[in-house]
């Protein structure tokens, strides 16, 4: 296939490293730029003299010089773009979340699949070196059989002002426990509480329940005196800790458990704790957004679906819906329709 040309709508705190990145990838050419602040334009111009830029984001999403549009704006305004850039024939990238209704979810994946059209959503941590190095230890069973996993990603900013911590930060986290269970959950707990704006939520606590009795639980806060981003994963040979804040050696790999005896003589005997050694893997890191805009120029070349697809996307776009269900009922546990 020749030169990939891209447009991108939406060029904000993450949409210039999207730009950053797609714009200096071989093979691709980022074509034109649009964004409703004038002085965010000058500086792509004065970066990238050769993009054409606009406020109007109809100059990129029916551009007949574009092949795919990638999409970094506010989430209310993505599915609008992803179906108009859809309709026009393009290829779309669209951060998380995907949309904000399901509805709108499903009918971007039945229009792109119609369309024969690549769409990929923004759920980076699926391409994380880190994320996917434990994945692989799970995969190959040196974890054993998985238990369950927990995840923190909190700090103190960046405030939303449109969208509460669990569509803005548990995305991420709830794409991390899709993948590492390989299965849907058919029931979500969520609680949370709104401090400093009226029904905002500023941090929640989402709990998701599984049929086989796995569980995942997602902390996330903007509102919290740490900036933690770490995983746990606990299985039934050893135990995984994922610290990205950590430079170096992100990943632990603690060989602990609990033996099952096959006969013992009293209670306190059936259970037998074993601490073994921490094994702390190697692991080439490369920027993880790199690595995500480079799948999605690997398939719009080869027409291969990437791992965080559309289904991907309405999957975690179902959890949040459900989970913000449970929210607004203090905890109320929702179950999920996966007919």
């Amino acid at each position: 296939m020749s030169t990939i040309r891209l447009g991108q709508v939406g060029v904000g705190n993450w949409g210039k490293n999207l730009l950053r990145n797609f714009s200096s990838i071989p093979g691709a050419r980022m074509v034109a730029v649009s964004d409703l602040n004038e002085k965010v334009l000058a500086k792509v111009r004065e970066q990238y003299p050769e993009v054409r830029c606009s406020v109007a984001a109809e100059e990129v999403l029916k551009a007949d010089d574009v092949d795919a549009v990638i999409i970094a704006t506010e989430p209310d305004t993505h599915f609008a773009f992803a179906r108009e850039a859809l309709l026009n024939g393009k290829d779309v990238f669209v951060e998380k979340p995907m949309t904000l209704r399901v509805a709108e979810s499903e009918e971007l994946v039945e229009l792109a699949g119609r369309n024969g059209r690549i769409l990929m959503v923004g759920h980076l941590l699926e391409y994380h070196p880190a994320y996917r190095k434990v994945k692989e230890l799970a995969d190959s069973g040196e974890l054993g059989d998985l238990y369950y996993i927990y995840s923190t990603r909190v700090n103190l900013g960046v405030i939303r002002h449109t969208e509460n911590a669990l569509w803005s930060l548990a995305p991420h986290d709830i794409a991390v426990a899709l993948m590492f269970m390989e299965a849907e959950p058919v029931r979500v707990v969520c609680t949370g509480q709104s401090f400093l704006q009226p029904e905002i939520e500023d941090v929640v606590f989402l709990s998701l329940h599984f049929a086989d009795g796995r569980m995942a639980h997602v902390h996330v806060s903007w509102l919290d005196p740490h900036k933690i981003r770490k995983l746990t994963v606990v299985g039934s040979r050893k135990m995984a800790v994922l610290d990205d804040m950590q430079a170096n050696e992100k990943i632990r790999i603690y060989d602990k458990g609990v033996e099952l005896p096959e006969k013992y003589t009293s209670y306190t005997e059936s259970l037998t704790l074993r601490i073994g050694d921490i094994h702390i893997p190697y692991i080439e890191m490369r920027e993880p957004l790199r690595i995500e805009c480079e799948q999605f120029l690997e398939s719009v070349r080869t027409r291969k679906q990437p791992p965080s697809d559309g289904h991907d996307g309405l999957r975690v776009v179902k959890i949040l819906t459900a989970a913000q269900e449970s929210l607004k009922k203090h905890g109320e546990p929702v179950d999920l329709n996966h007919s």
